[in-house]
This record gives C-alpha cells, structure tokens and sequence, in this order.
C-alpha cells in the first residue's frame, strides 16, 4: 500500500491495497491473505476460517507455499501474485515466465487441487513514488506471464490482471466524469488495458479512502464512510451532471470508469483489488472507523450495490484477512493493522456478513504460555541503557501499537518499555533469554494489559528459534520497525 494520490485536485483518488463484491445479492465473499507474520496463522486454520465466514475467493501477494497448499480442495477461488522484484526476470524471459507458472501455478492446481482464477502480475508497478521503476517492465511480464500459461494449457482457466494504486487516474475538476489517465502514463496504461481486453483479462484497482483522509487533515471524514440509509449527504457530496456522489469509493471507482470510457477500453471488466480501514498504528486507524467503514462495505458487498456508472457491484476484494506484523512499515504504522480479524484469527469487532450471519473465530489455535516479559518493578525506567533495550526490543518485535493515538500510545513510561519487551519476548517464542535485557525485565504470569492496550501472546508454531541479529535476514520484513522506536524513545521517556 502507498500514499494517496493528487489530493488537492481529486479527494478522493486514494493510494493502495482485499473481499470481493460481485453482481447482484451474494452469499460468498473474497478476501486478501497477507502472510508477513512473524508466527503465521496456520494455513489449515485459515482456511477454515474463511470457510466458516462465507469468503469464497482469496487473493495472495505471492506464491505463499504453506497458504497454496492449505487451500487445494477447499472450494476458495484463489487469485496469486507476481511481486514487483520478479517482474524485471519475466519480462527479460520467456523461460523465466514460463519456469514461475509451472511451480507456481500449474504444480499447485496438478498436485494440490488449488483452484487457481487469476494472477496478478505486480502490485501497483506504476504507483508514483516508485518513480517508473517498473514502467517499462510491467507490460512484457504481463505478456510473457499470458504466453506462459497458454503454453501451459491454462490459458482460458486462468486471467491476468495487474492491480494498480488509484494514483494511475485523475480528474482535472475532480468530478468522475472528467476521469482520465496520469498523463506520463498515458500510453502505457491504453496498451496494458488493450491487452488485458484482448486477452480476456481484467483490471484491479486499490482504493482506499482511510489514506485520503489520513493525508489530508481537511478531508471531510464523513465522506470517506459509506451513507447510512436515510443519513443526509456528506457536505463534501460532488454533483456531477445529474449524479449526486455522496462517497469517496463512489467516486474514485467510476473517476476509472471514465477514463478508461475516453480511451475506448470501457468493456474491460474492473474488480477492486484492495479497500479497507485499519485499526491501529495511526490516530485515524482505530476500531469504531474500521467497523463503520467495513460493516459499510459489506452491507453494499450482499446487496450487489454498485456505483453510478457501474450499477452491478464488481467483485472487490476487502483488504484484509488478518494483522501482519512483519509487514513493512514505509507507508505508515497502520500498515500492519489492515486485518477484519487479529493475528490469531479473532474478530477485532462485531460484523454482520453474508445473510446477517456474525463473524465467527478461528478454531483450533495454539498459543505460547500465559507469560508475559515486563520492566522488573524495582528497575530505574531512567537506566542509561533502557533506550538501547527498547530500541533493540522493536528492531525484531512489533512496536506500532505505542504509536501517538494508537491502542497503546497512552501507556506511561513504564508501560511502555514493557511493551516493548514483551514484543520481543513474543516474537522469541518465549524463550527464557529473551526476556533478559540486562536484568531490566522479569517474566509474570499477570496479564499487563491495561485499557484499550493488549500485551498480546503469541501463535505457538512449533518453531522455537530466538529472534536476534543471527535472524535478521529472516526479520528483514520488519527491519524499518527500530525507525519508530528512535522516533518514540524521547516521547517513552518523557511520559509521566
């Protein structure tokens, strides 16, 4: 996901990252399954879970081995992805291309009965802070990636697509239907659509309003929300001819319709590929907004309710499945807080889905022991060496919860240097050593959360390997996290 895109001229153009709407009243549902965590869900367990939810199709950002082969003979519809690293080699060969549908795709479907639809070549190649990185590759891999799996015989099974940032588009009044491409891409994006058309493929694009409003602290809030029935229009409501817009996904959805209209490819099919709110690392990502926002949203994925020039609701895939806490946290700290359900599979908050039926849990998790690592209580919070400590703590834990206006950011000093390593103590799989920090810190059995603050224990995996400088190539996911801990050390020890 990225930064929002062209504010001052398109509110509600947003950046970028999914459940999927589709035409008319549903029962089914679609889903993204990140699996950046430290101590991943297991892969039967989740898909167990979006069994009993109702999500029927899932989309992966990558070839993920252990989420592939948990979802053969389950009856999910899967989308797989291309990650933007690979897209340089594909597009160079096609013998590269050809190499990655076979163990990634063909193998899947032959040996593990995965039900493979789509695959998404790249991940928002075009977004602007990339500046073009991938512009020049993105197109040959997208057509080395099609040859490949007509060569493989799966050729009419399977359609490409290639998710983008609602950055590629723009509107010069900011009314949708002056929609058109960013100009310096202009052609490219005509030439990728045109293929993708000709080759029976479709378009995704990530929209996401939470990003709008962060960005801009005059965003008028209501308007990134969904209307209530009945509810009056946001004051930031845009008339467009006779067309009253009252959201910003309205909007920002047919802003692409119309561009793509003027450009002669308005038959290409558009799903969303990414859209949801997060929960924590941010004062706009909490979990009141992250339930109107996506109780808003699902109500109008049931009811097949699409947008003004685009009636029947497109399948949109809801961003996402679960918290990621290895996720990098470049676009913001909210990054890894994305999940309808926590790390462990629980619900975050009360929502209604397909048929009225609540969210329901994950079975059948294991945790670690009920013990935490905290601040032993006689230690001076002013040690020289506690901003060391934490600092490490956060280098291989997840600290972004103590963000200002997160869940746990009004902790006191104390609170937070536990948290800290209690992080750490977690992410270590428990291990005795890891709850050592120059006898700074004590293992307790007494739960130390307070308010809305959760000292979280962790998945138990099986594997049991203290997290350290000697795994900083497996932790390199999670390697920006100390950026944030240098930013808080000051706020931490001059809490009261």
């Amino acid at each position: 996901m990225a930064s929002c895109a062209a504010l001052a001229v398109l509110w509600w153009v947003a950046a970028a990252y999914p459940v999927v709407f589709r035409a008319g009243p549903v029962d089914g549902l679609a889903v993204n399954w990140g699996t950046r965590a430290l101590h991943p869900l297991p892969g039967e367990i989740t898909v167990r879970l979006l069994r009993d939810n109702g999500f029927d199709k899932v989309k992966l950002f990558e070839a993920d081995p252990n989420a592939l082969r948990a979802l053969g003979h389950s009856g999910i519809q899967v989308m797989v992805g291309l990650p933007n690293e690979l897209l340089a080699g594909v597009a160079g060969s096609v013998n590269a291309a050809e190499q990655w549908v076979l163990q990634n795709v063909s193998t899947y479907i032959s040996k593990y009965g995965v039900d493979i639809r789509s695959v998404a070549v790249g991940n928002e190649p075009f977004l602007k802070s990339y500046k073009g990185q991938f512009e020049s590759v993105t197109l040959p891999a997208v057509q080395n990636i099609q040859a490949a799996l007509v060569k493989a015989g799966l050729g009419r099974q399977i359609r490409v697509t290639v998710p983008l940032n609602a950055d590629v588009y723009e509107s010069g009044d900011g009314k949708p239907s002056s929609g058109d491409f960013r100009p310096d891409i202009q052609g490219l994006m005509v030439n990728l659509v045109r293929f993708l058309l000709d080759n029976n493929g479709i378009l995704a694009i990530n929209i996401y309003p939470f990003l709008s409003m962060d960005a801009d602290p005059n965003f008028p809030k209501d308007y990134a929300f969904f209307p209530s029935p009945g509810a009056p229009p946001s004051q930031a409501s845009v008339q467009d001819g006779n067309v009253l817009y009252t959201n910003v996904f309205d909007a920002n959805y047919d802003t692409l319709i119309s561009a793509l209209e003027k450009n002669g490819l308005g038959s290409i099919p558009v799903v969303v590929g990414e859209i949801g709110w997060p929960t924590d690392g941010d004062q706009n990502a909490n979990v009141p907004s992250a339930h109107k926002f996506n109780q808003g949203l699902f109500d109008r994925i049931v009811a097949g309710k699409g947008t003004p020039r685009r009636p029947q609701m497109p399948d949109v895939y809801v961003f996402a499945l679960l918290d990621e806490d290895a996720k990098s946290v470049d676009p913001g700290n909210f990054e890894r807080h994305w999940g309808v359900f926590n790390y462990d599979g629980s619900p975050k908050y009360a929502l209604r889905l397909a048929n009225g039926r609540p969210v329901v849990p994950a079975k059948g998790v294991r945790y670690l022991s009920k013990q935490w690592c905290v601040l032993r209580p006689e230690a001076d919070p002013n040690d020289p060496s506690i901003g060391g400590a934490v600092q490490y703590a956060c280098q291989y834990g997840d600290c972004t919860s103590l963000s200002p206006g997160s869940s746990c950011g009004s902790l006191d000093v104390r609170g937070n240097i536990s948290y800290a390593f209690n992080q750490y103590f977690q992410a270590s799989n428990q291990m005795k050593n890891a709850c050592a920090f120059n006898n700074l810190s004590v293992i307790t059995t007494t739960d130390p959360s307070r308010g809305t603050c959760r000292f979280g224990i962790q998945i138990d995996t099986g594997k049991h390997v203290l997290i350290g400088k000697s795994a900083a190539g497996r932790a390199s996911a999670i390697s920006t996290a100390v950026l944030l801990v240098v930013a808080l050390l000051p706020l931490m020890m001059a809490a009261p």
